[in-house]
């Protein structure tokens, strides 16, 4: 059987290239990707896959089979700002420099795939694909917007969804996610993810004639200089086992050159890839904002933010699509166990269900950069589909397996306590 679901793959290789490059060539910003949503069903249609649920603006489902074993695929539908990039969105800049629009494209192979070999006739079984948006946090007001009118409840899709309980009655997940260009191994297995703060500074002075009454002003963009400066000394602190980054752009900077600024906002990440760190060095960078504000005797007003928790992934479930890219490469080929400082809402499912996410290799640039490009499309796309494929076979095919994997695994999280987790945003 795995050797037809290889094959069938292979046939339809055009289809799924350009099927790849028309959703590279499509990039939206998170709960707008409706033209990719689109394109895809579509392409569903072609194979009488129906859309089976939809949620968060442009998120949706498809199923085939049915019963238990139960499980999941995970495609994310966004990009991100990259200006400059060949094919950047010229209104929005989104671009598809994080390789989401390849997730989707492998995903849709191997679904397609299965049922082509009708494996679900075979053993009893449903694979669900679930499509989702918005994974970069970017673009948060119009996110908080549609906060405002009642049509999602909090910043990200897989958020939503796990609040909406979209996963409750899948036994485990598998996802993948492009690690750009080639650097000495073509996949990655159990790496983990840090999880983030999301930070807004406001910083508030008193506005003043800039030549004539400076004296007369407190200028916000100066109290924003000694919080950056604190910043800097604060950065020889960290230790590097916990892969601390702090990271930010100022949303507004003032109003007019000839007047004292009043007001600055920065906006902004702190990481890690230790829970407790994360805290304590959030902590530490309010009160930095703070007291440099008070030094000049202006204000700073802290907003903190839920952002992603840590990705800790499922290794019984890793080992399994570990064995099938032994297929395709060597052992010293798959990069295991490293340690990430990027952040992804996948580490909120791994709260609740086994998940993975494998890395994969075939673009040259630099990830969130103007020059990532799909630039192998027999790695990014076939293969990564094949592997996808011939591990949901092992899976369905072992259903012993499934349930121990769902039995060893330990929520970290309860439901209230993750509600509590996100809080108001």
């Amino acid at each position: 059987m795995k050797n037809k679901l290889q094959a069938i793959i292979d046939q339809k290789k055009a289809e799924i290239y350009a099927l790849g490059d028309d959703l590279f060539k499509t990039p939206e910003l998170g709960f707008k990707e409706f033209k990719t949503k689109s394109k895809i069903i579509d392409y569903l249609n072609k194979y009488q896959i129906k859309v089976e649920k939809e949620y968060c603006e442009t998120g949706f489902q498809v199923s085939i089979g049915s019963g238990l074993p139960h499980i999941g695929l995970l495609a994310e539908l966004d990009a991100i700002p990259t200006p400059d990039h060949p094919f950047c969105d010229p209104v929005s800049n989104a671009a598809h420099s994080c390789g989401h629009s390849t997730q989707v494209t492998i995903m849709l192979a191997a679904l397609v795939a299965l049922q082509e070999t009708k494996v679900l006739d075979h053993f009893p079984g449903k694979v669900t694909l679930y499509f989702t948006p918005a994974e970069e946090f970017t673009d948060i007001a119009y996110r908080r917007e549609l906060i405002s009118q009642g049509k999602i409840k909090y910043l990200s899709g897989k958020e939503n969804m796990l609040v909406d309980h979209v996963f409750d009655d899948v036994d485990l997940i598998i996802h993948l996610h492009a690690s750009g260009e080639y650097q000495g191994y073509r996949f990655g297995v159990n790496s983990t993810l840090a999880g983030f703060i999301y930070k807004t500074f406001t910083f508030t002075g008193k506005a003043a004639h800039a030549a004539v009454l400076p004296d007369k002003g407190v200028n916000a963009l100066n109290a924003f200089a000694l919080f950056q400066s604190a910043v800097a000394m604060l950065r020889e602190t960290f230790k590097e086992e916990d892969m601390i980054r702090v990271h930010g752009i100022i949303t507004h900077g003032g109003d007019t050159v000839n007047t004292i600024p009043d007001r600055v906002v920065y906006e902004g990440y702190v990481r890690s890839a230790n829970p407790q760190t994360l805290l304590k060095i959030n902590e530490r960078l309010t009160d930095c904002a703070k007291h440099s504000a008070m030094a000049i005797g202006a204000k700073c007003h802290v907003k903190d933010t839920a952002g992603y928790l840590p990705l800790i992934q499922d290794e019984r479930l890793s080992e399994v699509i570990y064995q099938n890219m032994l297929k395709f490469t060597t052992a010293d080929q798959i990069k295991n166990h490293e340690v990430s400082v990027a952040a992804g809402d996948v580490g909120d499912i791994s709260v609740f269900k086994p998940i993975i996410q494998y890395a994969y290799t075939g673009f040259t640039g630099t990830m969130h950069g103007k020059t990532l490009l799909v630039t192998d499309q027999e790695e990014v796309y076939l293969t990564q589909a094949k592997l996808v494929a011939m591990t949901v076979y092992d899976l369905l095919s072992n259903p012993a397996l499934v349930e121990n994997i769902k039995k060893t695994f330990k929520p970290t999280m309860t439901y209230a306590e993750y509600l509590t987790y996100l809080g108001n945003q």
